[in-house]
């Protein structure tokens, strides 16, 4: 029996065919661990994925430039008008003015100048939304995440939460305008004392699908901190829910500062706001439709706005869109 060959081809034809010897031809694979277990490199960017997402889309575009339109006019909006907010006075021969040419927005039943109330009503809402919204989500992720997390303050927690949330807020708000007051701080503390019982609610739930996870477990094994278990771990995946709440957070506030203001127990009256003006329109709004179309139109904007938005960038938080 010949030598035998390796292959299709023996040893000495590859040697013949490409002139040169065995040694030259082959050589030996060293192993190192380090690159055994150096992986493929990836430019995948979670924010960058997010934005890119986000700003894909032309309604997204179109909402965000609205609003910040909006938000800007509200600041040089009543510098523009023939009167600013500082000398609004009242004339009572121009009481129900129409919109023309001097009252663009038209007057009240005080003979004001509507332009200059409404738009600073709308700054007065946009502020007080977003205190809210902030201060909501703070403490709504801040508790939710304890409350989720460490089972001893679940009964408390819980306890706090049905305390607070049975009780009607038109009682609560009632107390707060009666004995601490109406103005625009005190009604925003009110709100955030009460409002970030829902989001905390969502979050603790959420993290009951993550608290008990592999890579948890372990990190607790090796006596990783609290707070990093929960900063690292387990809020990157409540991200997107986060921002829809703090986006929904927004509308709500303003549809509930709305509310309160109608029923009187909103701010005080030398504040304008755009619950204010609707319930002052109340009265007269069958014949001078003007009081309530402008400020109700500049509601719905708002909150429309804001709720495509905060839809829209949750999604694009979410990272099973990324694939």
């Amino acid at each position: 029996m010949e030598g035998a060959k390796t292959s299709a081809y023996s040893l000495e034809d590859l040697e013949k065919k490409y002139g040169k010897s065995v040694e030259e031809l082959f050589s030996v694979a060293e192993y190192h661990p380090e690159a055994a277990e150096r992986m493929d490199f990836s430019n995948y960017s979670y924010w960058k994925t997010v934005f890119h997402k986000f700003f894909h889309k032309k309604s997204v575009i179109i909402m965000g430039s609205l609003f910040i339109l909006l938000l800007i006019f509200t600041f040089i909006a009543p510098y523009i008008g023939n009167y600013s907010l500082d000398s609004l006075h009242s004339n009572m021969r121009d009481m129900y003015l129409t919109p023309n040419s001097e009252y663009w927005f038209g007057t009240d039943n005080l003979g004001r100048d509507y332009w200059v109330q409404v738009w600073a009503a709308t700054r007065t809402s946009i502020i007080l939304s977003g205190g809210v919204a902030v201060g909501e989500c703070l403490l709504g992720v801040i508790f939710g995440l304890v409350w989720g997390y460490v089972r001893a303050l679940d009964r408390l927690f819980t306890e706090l939460y049905n305390l607070i949330s049975n009780i009607p807020n038109i009682i609560y708000m009632t107390l707060v305008g009666l004995f601490i007051g109406r103005s625009l701080g005190t009604l925003m503390i009110a709100m955030i004392l009460v409002g970030w019982l829902q989001p905390a609610r969502t979050i603790r739930n959420l993290v009951f699908l993550y608290r008990d996870r592999e890579y948890n477990l372990a990190s607790r094994c090796l006596g990783t901190k609290l707070g990093s278990v929960l900063v690292k771990n387990i809020l990157p995946f409540l991200v997107s829910v986060i921002v829809l709440q703090f986006a929904l957070s927004i509308p709500r506030t303003i549809g509930a500062e709305t509310t309160l203001s109608y029923l009187g127990l909103g701010l005080d009256s030398e504040s304008f706001s755009l619950g204010i003006l609707l319930r002052n329109a109340r009265s007269a709004v069958t014949q001078y439709p003007h009081l309530l179309i402008f400020p109700a139109s500049l509601v719905s904007i708002v909150t429309v706005t804001f709720y495509l938005l905060g839809n829209a960038f949750s999604d694009a938080c979410d990272p099973r869109n990324h694939v």
